[in-house]
């Protein structure tokens, strides 16, 4: 399991800064944990996060490498909004299953568990992630997700990560945009791969770039494909790839 860092939003102005910022509603904290996204003003992506309902609190439950810059860029959004960003004492907990009574569904996919906050470490953890994130197609921070992902070309709409009725927030118009106007012709999709081929290894079909293979468990992986080339078979390395059916 990955490094997280959780920061905590305080102050009468916290959730309508945060409204204003991310790709998710954040009324839905009513409901639970709500996933979420920082874009540039071009639409392209800086981070994804967890939003945490916390009494009159928010907590932010961020990949670990994130740290430093979202506190940065946080900090330069701020300006005059009377919040405040902290360092909460907390670490994460996941698990498998029906969520314990501190603890959230994870918004992204049923079969991805739950989520809770608790001031030990978790001891131990056993369950395959990575594999789990493959099967349901959940791209993963710093993987999947980088400074050139467009957020829909990463599915963040089947992962209930983005709200286009919320109104704006940074890199909305693009965002939009991408929804109403355009075709996806670039974007994450499940393959089955027979070979060896690690993450990042150009995928190759009919002797042209078609993709690139990231995350991967087993015989099955997550690539970023030019649809329109793939089609049939095609190659990573020594390795096949081909699109899967389910």
């Amino acid at each position: 399991m990955s490094k997280r860092h959780i920061f905590r939003l305080s102050g009468p102005d916290a959730h309508s800064f945060l409204q204003g910022l991310v790709t998710n509603d954040v009324d839905r904290l009513t409901d639970g944990l709500v996933y979420a996204a920082l874009l540039t003003p071009q639409g392209k992506y800086i981070s994804d996060f967890f939003l945490v309902p916390d009494g009159k609190t928010i907590l932010l439950d961020a990949h670990g490498d994130h740290t430093d810059m979202l506190r940065q860029r946080l900090s330069m959004y701020k300006l005059r909004a009377n919040v405040t960003l902290e360092d909460a004492a907390l670490h994460l907990h996941r698990g498998l299953g029906e969520a314990p009574e501190d603890g959230f569904a994870d918004p992204r996919h049923a079969e991805l568990g739950w989520r809770a906050y608790r001031e030990t470490p978790q001891n131990g953890d056993d369950v395959d992630w990575t594999a789990l994130r493959v099967a349901h197609l959940v791209p993963e921070t710093d993987v999947e997700l980088t400074q050139n992902t467009f957020i829909l070309e990463a599915g963040f709409e089947a992962l209930h990560g983005v709200d286009f009725r919320k109104g704006c927030y940074v890199g909305q118009e693009v965002t939009a945009r991408m929804k109403h106007k355009t075709t996806l012709r670039k974007g994450l999709a499940k393959v089955d791969v027979t070979g060896d081929a690690a993450p990042g290894t150009e995928i190759i079909a009919d002797g042209k770039a078609a993709g690139t293979l990231l995350s991967r468990a087993g015989d099955r992986a997550i690539a970023y494909l030019r649809f329109d080339r793939a089609d049939g078979t095609m190659q990573a390395g020594a390795a096949t790839v081909t699109r899967s059916n389910d």
